[in-house]
């Protein structure tokens, strides 16, 4: 099979290696969750981004630093980063599939940052206008570095896209300052928030800069040195408490930590350093073991938006940042780019169905930017915990979800030098090289998947096709990398069927999770549910419990108002006695209540929110008691 490495248009292209990522366009998404998605992403969500550049300053801040408009200054310090990642998700849209006003603001943009750049090629509008004279002073929270790795991105996809020079040459100069100041001159300052590593190192693969890959190599070898000065939030907030060698279990900001690590996982890729990738699977797997949500979600502490201790997993008080799904998604891709392993893949698929697509509503527009496993019906918080909201303050979530949908073709298969792996499944088309294969599937609702080769070399290659962990009991035998592999001499239109086991289970947690103990959550496929207020006839999801031995059954083909295509499950429940009205919630019985039988039904996680805006739970109690 041919190299085509060059013309891979997709967020991250390793340098070299056996497993070739595909581009956004090599795969035609043409239905499933994903491909509604990223309908929704083009008709909704990036006009609303777009629209939001305007009206929350981004724009007017980067006019004032051009000196073509006046101030002040609004919103926070790293808001150029939210116009960075607007710019990526409507390249990679361009790429997906064209569009005729793309390359338009793509260009516009550019020139308005050109305008703004200083001479020596740094760029940031709240330094430029409000502290210009604490420039690289303030790293600690400054996200000066933090907001370069963004328009480094932006720029690699625009010229991926084919969207115009004029922001990779806008990134470079501010790469090449940043080179001057932190690598050649000697400036050892670290941005608080990691970021700017993995875009410096996707900037070298895009133009061989060597200097842009010593500099990623510098900040992730100098982390954890206490290089960082004190934030008010400590050494761990930032991932500078040890040398990234050393740590076993990510802490922190969670988003922080997670872009850390697709940062080290990509120098892994470009030098070969062995120590960077074994300390990152060690974090993985430590993350995985004790500090994961259910969903895939990282971060359980609003306090930081930080990662807990192990097992320290609440329901109710999960923060589960949209950015950290998005942030997981990279440095899982990475590492599955590096080793090949089937449970990297796993994961980002049990994030991108439930922790990712539980941030946006049915209609695309309004976002999470925290994502509880539990909502309670006195919830009085701030709006970051009730409904979606159409934007924030502190908007990284919506724009950064609108760059991943705009790009989840890139993530659905590779190709190496004999074969072709598909990693997740989805209806379309699979250009990989001299290989396209079309796929049929109503996948995650239904098991099966279709392969029918449309075009083939004459040699004999590998279709490789994952199989998740949730289906190795009955599903075809994976080998010892978690796929199972089909070698032939294809021929135009063969097939091969995929049957996963779609059985819906029953998941009880690790007993060291004090917050679920006695609980239990459904599962089904790659899909989480939840028990949410909407759908329960004659009970309280607050009241209910779910017998022993439960049943559960699958009701397809549903298309509810408000949520759209669906499969709901149904279980035999109990309805438990309210609380007393008065007194403590405590009681020296040992006798469990009695409960009263009846159907409870639950919604796959990501569709909650849709509707009423009630009650809400993934994790339900598990009765002791009989009924009646």
């Amino acid at each position: 099979m041919p190299d085509f490495r060059d013309q891979i248009r997709g967020p991250a292209v390793p340098s070299a290696g056996t497993r070739r990522p595909l581009g956004v366009g090599d795969v035609e998404i043409g239905g499933g969750p994903f491909g509604r998605w990223q309908r929704i992403n083009r008709a909704a969500g990036l006009p609303l981004g777009l629209d939001r550049m305007e009206r929350s300053s981004v724009l007017a801040n980067l006019r004032w630093a051009a000196g073509e408009g006046t101030g002040p200054y609004r919103g926070y310090r790293f808001q150029d980063s939210d116009l960075y990642k607007l710019i990526e998700a409507i390249a990679w849209e361009h790429g997906r599939e064209p569009g005729a006003s793309y390359p338009a603001f793509v260009a516009g943009s550019a020139a308005l940052l050109a305008r703004a750049q200083r001479a020596d090629g740094y760029l940031n509008s709240h330094y430029q206008t409000v502290k210009p004279d604490k420039v690289f002073a303030e790293l600690e929270y400054s996200h000066e570095m933090y907001c370069a790795g963004h328009l480094f991105q932006a720029a690699v996809a625009a010229a991926r896209t084919g969207c115009g020079a004029e922001l990779l040459a806008v990134a470079r100069r501010f790469a090449d300052h940043l080179v001057a100041v932190f690598l050649t001159g000697g400036d050892d300052g670290i941005d608080g928030h990691a970021e700017v590593e993995t875009a410096l190192v996707e900037l070298y693969r895009l133009t061989g800069e060597r200097s842009y890959l010593e500099l990623a190599a510098k900040l992730v070898g100098n982390r954890g040195k206490g290089m960082i000065a004190d934030s008010g939030m400590g050494p761990l907030y930032a991932q500078d408490h040890l040398p990234v060698r050393e740590a076993d279990t990510p802490v922190g900001h969670a988003v922080r930590q997670l872009y850390l690590e697709a940062g080290i996982v990509d120098v892994y890729l470009e030098t070969g350093d062995e120590s960077l990738l074994e300390c990152s699977v060690r974090r993985w797997e430590d993350m995985v073991a004790t500090k994961t949500s259910i969903t895939g979600g990282n971060g359980s502490r609003h306090d930081g938006e930080a990662f807990g201790e192990r097992y320290e997993l609440p329901p109710d008080r999960a923060y589960n940042e949209s950015c950290a799904a998005i942030a997981a998604v990279h440095w899982n891709w990475r590492l599955l780019l590096a080793t090949g392993q089937s449970r990297y893949a796993d994961l980002i698929e049990r994030v991108l169905y439930n922790a990712f697509a539980a941030s946006t509503s049915a209609g695309g527009d309004r976002f999470f930017y925290v994502n509880p496993l539990q909502r309670r019906a006195d919830l009085s918080e701030d709006a970051y915990l009730g409904r979606r909201r159409e934007w924030f303050a502190c908007a990284c979530c919506p724009p950064n979800i609108m760059r991943l949908v705009s790009s989840l073709g890139h993530y659905v298969a590779t190709t190496g030098d004999q074969d072709v792996s598909v990693h997740q499944y989805v209806p379309g088309l699979i250009r990989a090289g001299a290989v396209t294969l079309a796929v049929e599937t109503g996948y995650p609702w239904d098991g099966r998947v279709v392969f029918t080769v449309q075009e083939t070399p004459g040699t004999e290659w590998t279709l490789r096709l994952r199989i998740p962990e949730w289906s190795r009991a009955s599903g075809p035998a994976p080998g010892p990398d978690g796929y199972a592999a089909v070698r032939r001499a294809w021929r135009p239109g063969d097939t091969f069927t995929l049957d996963l086991d779609m059985s819906p289970r029953l998941v009880h947690p690790h007993r060291r999770i004090d917050a679920l103990r006695g609980c239990v959550a459904v599962e089904r496929g790659p899909l989480v549910y939840c028990f949410e207020q909407a759908d329960q006839r004659g009970a309280d999801v607050e009241d209910l419990a779910l017998g022993p031995g439960t049943e559960l059954r699958v009701l397809g083909g549903r298309d509810l108002p408000g949520v759209g295509e669906t499969v709901l499950i149904e279980a035999d429940a109990l309805r438990l006695p309210a609380p007393p009205p008065s007194g403590l919630p405590y009681s020296t019985s040992t006798v469990p209540p009695t409960g009263t039988k009846v159907t409870a039904t639950a919604i796959p996680y990501f569709q909650w929110d849709n509707r009423d805006g009630g009650v809400m739970r993934v994790w339900i109690p598990l009765a002791q008691g009989t009924s009646t």
